[in-house]
């Protein structure tokens, strides 16, 4: 059985698989404006700081048969769906030049086609966030050892990501290049992606997978099960503190006491250099009855109040190491973040990884 595709583009229209009917069910949604993908994202059925920016430019794609002004209109509709999602801001930046940039040219050319020119700048969006995260696995393989328990946090794998992953990246390539991994999935209390979704790509690929309830990670940690905790991210601060699915910040502050290495891996776009720090980091704060309910069910009475902020901030000081497509970027996060996003990656070396996984070792990218 091999995964589905998370995001599909197929004859004019974007097919989204819902994650929210994972592992149950497999049912791609149809979407064939802007709105419906502005929807999908909103309730989760695509999901992932990397997936949402991909899935945001074909949204544009949708919205280019009315020009630029509805094209403007859709990145207005769009940037209010996921505000932590930094990945989102960037494809859509990245959209809205192309499309200004076009509008530009068919002064000189009147031939030219917007939407066949939006959707080849949508492809290529998706196309380099599978390099990329080839080459964050690739990275990443210098902190896994050859035997390794690792715990990992919500979901950021292929369903998060369009690609192989990031944190699940890693781990996929460990395994695939002969290394002993038991994987724990912390189940990611309020909609249990790690439950739903990270156990079953993991299950999926072969791998050894266990799924704990979130507040079993200390317990699991004190008796030895866990070498290693990688994580995704939602958002990067210049400082390295890192907005990732709530429950995150927890298990850095385990592994801290525990003296247990914690890393986060994530492309470059997920890095926002104009964020001083964590406290300027936008926290979405979602419908609080996600809360008051497990799959439909509810669990305490509605007249208790409930919180909901779907994300919170791991400081840069509790983060070992961030795996990027530039190289494993290590304290002061400052200094390496800004000579990271100044690395001229060469993509090309994406192409050797398959090589690379069938010959197995490890490389240092730390930076």
């Amino acid at each position: 059985m091999s995964m589905p595709d998370p995001i599909k583009w197929e004859d004019g229209s974007l097919y989204l698989l819902d994650q929210r009917r994972i592992p149950f069910e497999v049912e791609y949604l149809k979407c064939t404006n802007y709105q419906d993908v502005a929807e999908a994202i909103e309730k989760m059925i695509v999901r992932g700081a990397p997936a949402i920016g991909i899935a945001a430019a074909y949204g544009i794609v949708l919205a280019s048969h009315g020009g630029l002004p509805m094209v403007k209109e859709a990145i207005s509709r769009l940037s209010k769906t996921r505000p932590t999602a930094v990945n989102l801001f960037w494809a859509l930046e990245k959209m809205e030049r192309a499309a200004t940039d076009f509008h530009d040219a068919t002064a000189k050319d009147p031939g030219l086609i917007l939407k066949d020119h939006l959707l080849e700048v949508a492809v290529g969006i998706h196309e380099e966030e599978r390099r990329i995260e080839k080459l964050i696995a690739l990275h990443g393989q210098s902190i896994v050892p050859p035997n390794c328990q690792v715990l990992t946090h919500c979901n950021a794998g292929a369903l998060a990501t369009g690609g192989i992953g990031t944190a699940l990246g890693v781990i996929r390539m460990a395994q695939k290049i002969g290394k002993a991994i038991k994987v724990y999935c912390d189940e990611t209390r309020p909609l249990l992606q790690g439950a739903r979704l990270s156990s079953w790509e993991l299950w999926m690929d072969g791998l050894d997978v266990t799924v704990i309830c979130d507040d079993m990670a200390a317990f699991l940690m004190k008796k030895g099960k866990v070498d290693l905790v990688i994580v995704g991210a939602d958002r990067i601060a210049s400082n390295g503190d890192t907005a990732n699915k709530i429950g995150t910040y927890n298990l850095a502050v385990l592994c801290k006491y525990h003296g247990i290495p914690f890393y986060v891996a994530a492309p470059r776009s997920t890095i926002d250099c104009s964020i001083k720090d964590g406290e300027a980091i936008p926290i979405e704060e979602r419908d609080p009855d996600e809360v008051r309910t497990v799959r439909g069910v509810k669990i305490f009475l509605e007249d208790i109040p409930a919180w909901n902020p779907a994300f919170d901030v791991t400081p840069g000081d509790l983060i070992s190491g961030i795996i990027t497509e530039a190289g494993i970027l290590k304290a002061p996060y400052r200094e390496s973040i800004e000579t990271a996003m100044r690395i001229d990656v060469n993509f090309e070396d994406a192409h050797w990884a398959d090589s690379y996984l069938k010959q197995g070792g490890s490389e240092d990218g730390g930076i």
